[in-house]
């Protein structure tokens, strides 16, 4: 059992680590998106120096490494523990990307994505949250925070504790600590907005919008 869980740990690693992003910016627009905005090649900042279709070509490409990731670890019958530690695995390698020299986004996609696949109601609830904060705020990184944190929350009112602390708080540890940088401008008031909010500012403004303060 335990050669089943390391071989789906680290397939779900290796799933992690495949940079959608970097794919689905050279297929629009023949750039490294690692060169342009954050450096990071998650959804936000594909959406910000490619455009918003390869953004969600890259959200939902990096939704289902999590998905496949946990949906192995079932295949595999290696139990909820496993499934949860496979979906943790995606994440990390999304993070740190064995193909991008340990680099990559903040992971919050390939959560949404593994969270669904380990209890099914989890998708449009994560995917409603995060839609409406980044919509009431204007910033990815706070939305993503707000699914982070959200995770352990539903399994643990769920009374799930496999996903709970095999998946859950795990995830939103690596989340929090990928958005560090976010976490900072965010304090200082400079957390770089949406790109539809770039000429007017959201409902709820977090940071110094350029219009608002005629910058």
């Amino acid at each position: 059992m335990w050669v089943k869980g390391v071989i789906a740990m680290l397939v779900g690693y290796l799933l992690g680590s495949l940079p959608a992003g970097l794919f689905w910016g050279w297929i629009f627009r023949q750039i490294d998106v690692r060169r342009h905005g954050t450096g990071r090649t998650g959804g936000t900042n594909v959406w910000r120096t490619v455009g918003f279709i390869p953004a969600v070509m890259t959200a939902l490409s990096d939704g289902l490494k999590g998905a496949l990731a946990v949906w192995l670890a079932q295949v595999l019958g290696i139990g909820v523990w496993g499934a949860a530690l496979s979906g943790t695995f995606a994440v990390v390698g999304h993070n740190y990307s064995c193909f991008l020299g340990f680099r990559g986004g903040a992971g919050t996609a390939t959560s949404v994505g593994a969270a669904a696949v380990l209890w099914g109601p989890a998708f449009p609830l994560l995917l409603l949250l995060g839609v409406v904060v980044g919509l009431l705020v204007g910033h990815a990184s706070v939305a993503s925070i707000s699914v982070a944190v959200a995770l352990p929350v539903i399994f643990g009112l769920l009374r799930m504790p496999e996903p709970v602390w095999g998946f859950g708080l795990p995830v939103m540890l690596l989340t929090l600590w990928a958005l560090r940088p976010n976490i900072r401008r965010l304090l200082r008031r400079e957390e770089n907005f949406l790109p539809i909010f770039l000429k007017n500012p959201p409902l709820i403004c977090l940071s110094r919008h350029p219009v608002r303060h005629g910058e």
